[in-house]
């Protein structure tokens, strides 16, 4: 095993440092403890989630290490997943400094056939961790862990995007069953379709059958109450905008808004799921988004690979779709007159080649309209919300 106490670091001059890493599952956590100076990686067991035994073994580690004569630390790391964030947060409050690792960033053995196992996966993140705490390069990518606020709001958006799902799940259903009957062209979403399935005929010219008509009426019964629920959502959320202060997530949500082409789900949905943390430069924006190229240059081989998909899949949905209706409700700002020049008659696969490249070069410029208040070049704003 690596001594991670590399000679003139900090680890090694002012702190004696603890490492520890977690191969996280719900029924079994395993642990891998390194102490310093030591080569062999110490292994436990504990039930998933039992944080009182995890607790011990921390209390346990500080112990050994308390009469070296330095301040001990922790570091620690696991690979995000299904335990999502909440334990990164308990054990800063812990005072251990954590790491959440990528799982997809991680390079593994690309033989054919790979050995897997709990105490081989404890050895790599060990190996990953030392390896990024040495800066090496490209190592793996850590994971940007929202605070609470940022993550819980997200869930209007996501819950607002499921129960659409649900609602058009229900209306195919009621419009299958019917359809199945003869009944065509079926509005479920209409007021008084329920009271019309008195008058409605099968296409032999027969009444719908009673247990029919009652499974479509309870069908409509969860369809009412997923439409009252959207409409609850979206009122929250209106009134949530209303309210928002200078520089607040809200506020964002306002400013993307008044842009015309954005509406308050699009801007709400930018701003949760991507705006609401900092970026650096234009290229952690376009990486965020998973919208940056992915050449492949080998030899005599060299074509493009096409965007990488690797960021947040939900933003870059969002981002392309907003693309659209940029250029049907921007014509005359310049990123829409690029992408004419661009693709000019071209139809098909060539176009949505394009489009994405224009999702990239909006975001890049909404995230420059959040932060600096420049208006993208041409753009045409709209009254406020």
């Amino acid at each position: 095993m690596t001594n991670p106490d590399h000679t003139g670091t900090p680890a090694a001059t002012e702190y004696a440092t603890v490492h520890l890493v977690f191969e996280l599952s719900k029924a079994t956590w395993k642990l891998g403890l390194l102490l310093p100076g030591s080569k062999k990686l110490s292994r436990y067991a504990i039930p998933g989630g039992d944080l009182k035994a995890l607790t011990e073994l921390l209390t346990k580690a500080r112990t050994k290490v308390a009469g070296c004569g330095k301040p001990v630390r922790i570091i620690s790391c696991y690979e995000a997943g299904f335990d999502a964030h909440w334990l990164h947060r308990w054990l800063t409050d812990q005072g251990v400094t954590n790491y959440e690792i990528d799982p997809a960033s991680v390079a593994v053995n690309r033989r054919a056939r790979r050995v897997k196992t709990d105490r081989i996966d404890l050895d790599q993140l060990l190996r990953t961790l030392l390896a990024y705490l040495r800066d090496e390069p490209r190592v793996c990518s850590m994971v940007h862990v929202p605070a609470v606020e940022d993550e819980d709001r997200k869930r209007l958006n996501r819950e607002r995007e499921y129960l659409k799902g649900e609602q058009t799940a229900h209306t195919n259903r009621i419009k299958g069953l019917l359809h199945a009957q003869g009944v065509r062209n079926a509005m479920p979403l209409r007021r008084g379709f329920v009271a019309s399935l008195d008058k409605l005929r099968t296409g032999d010219g027969r009444p719908l059958p009673e247990r029919l008509k009652t499974e479509i009426v309870r069908e409509h019964e969860r369809l009412s109450v997923v439409i009252r629920q959207i409409n609850d959502i979206e009122a929250r959320s209106r009134t949530e905008l209303r309210a928002g202060k200078p520089g607040s997530p809200e506020a964002k949500t306002v400013m993307l808004a008044n842009l015309k082409g954005i509406a308050m789900i699009g801007g709400q949905k930018l701003v949760n799921e991507a705006f609401y943390r900092s970026f650096d430069n234009r290229r952690q924006v376009g990486s965020y988004f998973g919208l940056t190229g992915t050449p492949y240059n080998s030899g005599v081989t060299e074509r493009d690979q096409g965007i990488s998909k690797s960021g947040n899949a939900r933003a870059r949905t969002i981002a392309i779709e907003l693309a659209w209706l940029w250029v049907q409700h921007q014509p005359e700002s310049e990123l829409t007159r690029w992408f004419h020049e661009r693709v000019r008659n071209l139809k098909g696969r060539p176009r949505r080649v394009a489009i994405v490249a224009l999702a990239r070069k909006l975001m890049v410029a909404l995230w420059r309209y959040l932060t600096t208040g420049l208006i993208p070049a041409g753009a045409v704003m709209r009254p406020s919300l």
